[in-house]
């Protein structure tokens, strides 16, 4: 219908939520943020927006203190709607969240394992390769020899589609100074790992801000939160969470990856087409096909 060259058009479409810091029940997130309520909100939009989801991707920061019942209660909210949509979903670790916990709680595993949990998924031609940054009671992330080694085999061989890196801590600086001491350590050692890889982009969290940069020649995306905002340009000795959160549409397409910020709150229209209005728009302006 519409006229879209063959390398843009779109392949997979990812919904990446990020730093939802679930509560148990009857909780509030700092006694005043109903997290819950935020990834409801999210996850409403994303099932009645009609879009094809390959896959729901979670990074990080999952539940606000590493609460077994917060992992339960976030499990029993995402994955009917990841059923009824038809996409898997893939969990993250982040630094508030607990690896026993965590594993019990979302995956139905043992708790007992203490390993990253660093994994693999196929969703047809396009692989997502997910990476544990976290390091038990620490803040900055951290990723061994023996992780960049893992995902240096992974990625000698190159899927069809490309590949999509999750982690959870960004690997380039925050415009927020004080949280560029917990972003990820080894940028340098995973540039090196990255760079001539099939990686479309690396996508994370952790920064509660949406922002955009590159290593080793890969782009990288760090999504909004769902829970609540950073502010990002204020007073240089102060810092804030503000309300408002966000989720990210990412689609892959045979040249690249484009990852675009959603808000929770999508606010008033300013207006509204539809299909037909859609089509004699695309027809005036040349861009409909025979």
């Amino acid at each position: 219908m519409f006229l879209i060259p063959e390398p843009q058009k779109l392949t997979h479409t990812v919904i990446q939520i990020s730093d939802t810091h679930i509560v148990p029940e009857g909780s509030l997130m700092m006694g005043k943020v109903d997290t819950h309520a935020n990834l409801v909100a999210a996850l409403e939009q994303v099932e009645k927006s009609g879009v094809q989801v390959d896959a729901l991707l979670l990074t990080g920061d999952l539940a606000d203190k590493g609460e077994l019942d917060a992992y339960r209660r976030l499990r029993d909210t995402v994955e009917p709607v990841a059923e009824r949509i038809g996409a898997p979903v893939l969990y993250v670790m982040g630094n508030h969240d607990s690896r026993g916990p965590f594993r019990e709680g979302l995956l139905g595993a043992e708790p007992s394992a203490d390993t990253p949990h660093d994994y693999v998924h196929w969703v047809g031609d396009l692989r997502i390769i997910v990476l544990d940054s976290t390091e038990p009671d620490e803040h900055a992330g951290l990723l061994s020899d023996a992780q960049l080694r893992w995902l240096a085999d992974e990625l000698a061989t190159a899927a069809p589609a490309g590949t999509v890196l999750a982690l959870h801590h960004p690997p380039v600086p925050s415009p927020v100074e004080m949280l560029n001491g917990m972003i990820l350590s080894q940028s340098a050692e995973l540039a090196d790992v990255l760079r001539g890889s099939d990686v479309k982009i690396v996508v994370c969290g952790h920064a509660h801000h949406a922002s955009a940069g590159s290593i080793g020649g890969v782009p990288v995306w760090v999504a909004g939160a769902t829970a609540y905002s950073a502010r990002t340009l204020g007073p240089a000795d102060q810092f804030a969470g503000l309300t408002g959160g966000f989720y990210t549409r990412l689609d892959v397409f045979p040249l690249g990856a484009v990852a675009t910020s959603v808000p929770v709150d999508p606010g008033a229209a300013v207006y509204e087409m539809n299909l037909t209005d859609m089509v004699e728009l695309a027809e005036e302006y040349g861009l409909t096909s025979a």
